[in-house]
């Protein structure tokens, strides 16, 4: 980091040798162009007085050609087609080019005088050129008469005056350096205790007990008696206002809320870490000058900031996050933000708290309501009107008593399973409901036990569970709850399998993972239902899984079980192929070949 004098001497050093220098390139390019124009000047005066000459010892270029030979100056008359005609400083003229395209002779083929300085290809020497058009008698350009001459460089010309010049600019170029050198220093110094003074008060409050300098000018010490009473003053102020500012920034940071405030103009200049997670803003210096609208990008809230501003009173609004999947909910309480005085309006503070899951909580409670209500009225109704049917007959048909009565059974099962199935959903959603320990199981065990409950369903459609599960193999799995995962896998493929088929049970380990997959041969899931089958209560078809006794929960347990084993399941259908579910469940240093047994 630069320091006063360092600054003042980079600033001021550079600055005086610049403009030494540009003054002398100026003097020097100055003078070279009078010098060259002042020839150039000469030179045509001379092409002036000598054209005449030329064009009177003959009527044309080629007539004045032996007139040319006396000249001390080199003169040429050149064709209007480009070739020379004559040449005082040449004697063959076939070898020489074309000199149309030259600067100074196209111009006088123009009409205008030419000039041109460069060296002559032809000679190898440095010359000025000046060309004028030839005219004949009825006023039609003939040809070019050019008078050149070769000059020295003016670097030769003042050669010996620039070196003396030159030394001495250098020297006044090195006092002037070391009159900014010396003016640096006398500037930086009580610059520099002033600046020890000022940076006490905040780092080192005993050094401003330090004797004020006695060589100082009277201006200089006067303004550090100063600024030592501003520094006390300050360095307390400093103090108090960074421990307030610390206690400010570990509250906001640690506020599960968001907090976004502004100014009048809607820029933001404070957004604590919660709010920056919410619109990843990132970390604070993208943020210092978004307006709330390019923060957020949501006219919602720069609305309500409006409104604030306007009604100077705070506002309190629901605010829906659909930028992020799934769609954030959030309270947002707006509220004016005043200054010192109370009265004076500073901007607007956004305090966001995150409801997304009461929301989400109010929104399943809702649907669990009512789909627990529609599960439950028919069969309800089914038994009461039934009940009631059975009352009011004479009880002297058996046949009637007896199907009534089965009717009744039905539905109270069903009833039942609803509320067992609800109840188990209920078990695996409280975490802290008492469940035992994961323990290694033997997988095989597992699935006999479930096929084994399921035996009787199976064996009434004719229907065969076909087990395949290597021997030995283990996973730490809660026990109770993959059985009943298994046992909801294999009634679904049960119910929906043609009778006398088959309903595949496989175990083996994939990538690290446990894998069971149930297999059926049934009607099969069309695909656009594939995405919501283990949400609660959704069926494919309803009538027909209220016919054969399902609760619609079966495999939203499924999904609930394999989500307590950090796991998940998945489904491949095709309508009119049967469906293979499997279930992962994660493990590790677990593994057995596969042999099928039945």
């Amino acid at each position: 980091m630069k320091t006063l004098f360092t600054a003042t001497l980079s600033v001021l050093f550079p600055g005086a040798l610049t403009m030494g220098l540009l003054f002398i390139a100026a003097v020097l390019f100055s003078m070279n162009s009078l010098y060259y124009e002042t020839n150039l000047r000469n030179l045509r005066d001379t092409a002036g007085v000598l054209l005449p000459l030329v064009v009177k010892a003959g009527e044309t270029p080629q007539g004045g050609a032996a007139s040319l030979g006396a000249s001390p100056y080199r003169l040429s008359l050149i064709h209007r087609d480009g070739r020379v005609i004559a040449d005082s400083r040449l004697d063959r003229l076939d070898t020489v080019e074309n000199h149309r395209e030259r600067p100074e002779v196209k111009a006088a083929l123009a009409g205008r005088e030419g000039r041109a300085r460069r060296n002559s290809g032809t000679l190898g020497l440095q010359f000025l050129y000046v060309a004028l058009p030839v005219y004949d008698q009825e006023g039609q350009i003939q040809g070019v008469f050019r008078l050149s001459r070769q000059v020295p460089s003016f670097w030769q010309r003042i050669a010996s005056a620039v070196v003396p010049f030159l030394v001495l600019a250098l020297v006044l170029i090195l006092a002037a350096g070391l009159m900014v050198y010396l003016f640096s220093r006398s500037l930086s110094r009580p610059v520099n205790r002033l600046l020890a003074i000022a940076q006490a008060a905040t780092d080192n409050p005993q050094a401003l007990t330090l004797e004020p300098a006695a060589q100082d000018t009277r201006e200089w010490l006067l303004l550090e008696k100063a600024l030592r009473g501003m520094a006390a003053a300050l360095s307390s102020r400093i103090r108090a206002a960074r421990a307030e500012g610390q206690r400010l920034e570990t509250i906001l940071n640690g506020m599960t809320e968001g907090v976004l405030a502004m100014d009048t103009t809607l820029t933001l200049h404070l957004v604590n870490p919660k709010a920056r997670a919410v619109f990843a803003l990132g970390e604070p210096a993208p943020a210092a000058s978004l307006s709330l609208l390019a923060a957020t990008h949501s006219p919602e809230l720069e609305a309500a900031a409006r409104r604030v501003l306007e009604r100077k009173s705070p506002e309190e609004l629901h605010f829906t996050l659909h930028r992020a999947a799934p769609a954030r909910h959030f309270r947002i309480f707006a509220a004016p933000l005043r200054g010192e005085d109370g009265a004076q309006m500073e901007g607007v503070v956004l305090v966001m708290s995150d409801i997304t899951r009461l929301v989400k909580l109010e929104q399943v409670r809702t649907d669990f309501v009512a789909n627990v209500s529609h599960e439950l009225r028919t069969p309800i109704q089914l038994v009461k009107g039934f009940s009631e049917s059975l009352l009011d007959s004479a009880l002297d048909d058996p046949g009637e008593i007896r199907h009534g009565l089965a009717i009744i059974a039905k539905n109270a099962q069903g009833m039942e399973n609803l509320i067992t199935d609800l109840l188990t959903l209920v078990r695996l959603e409280d975490e802290g409901s008492p469940r035992p320990g994961m323990e290694v199981q033997d997988v095989g065990f597992l699935l006999e036990e479930a096929a084994q409950a399921m035996s009787l369903p199976a064996k009434k459609k004719a229907i065969r569970l076909s087990i395949h599960s290597p021997p030995g193999l283990c996973a730490k799995v809660y026990g109770s709850f993959i059985i009943q995962a298994i046992i909801n896998l294999l009634d679904n493929g049960v119910k929906y399998s043609p009778p006398a088929s088959t309903v595949e049970l496989r175990a083996g380990m994939a990538a690290g993972e446990l894998l069971i997959q149930v297999r059926d041969r049934g009607m099969g899931i069309p695909a656009e239902h594939l995405d919501r089958i283990f949400e609660r209560f959704y069926r494919v078809n309803r009538a027909r899984s209220r016919e054969d006794g399902g609760t619609g929960l079966g495999l939203s347990i499924v999904r609930h079980i394999a989500l307590m084993h950090q796991g998940r399941v998945e489904v491949e259908s095709h309508a009119g192929e049967g469906s293979l579910f499997s279930l992962r469940i994660p493990q590790e240093g677990l593994g057995a070949g596969l042999k099928d047994r039945e």
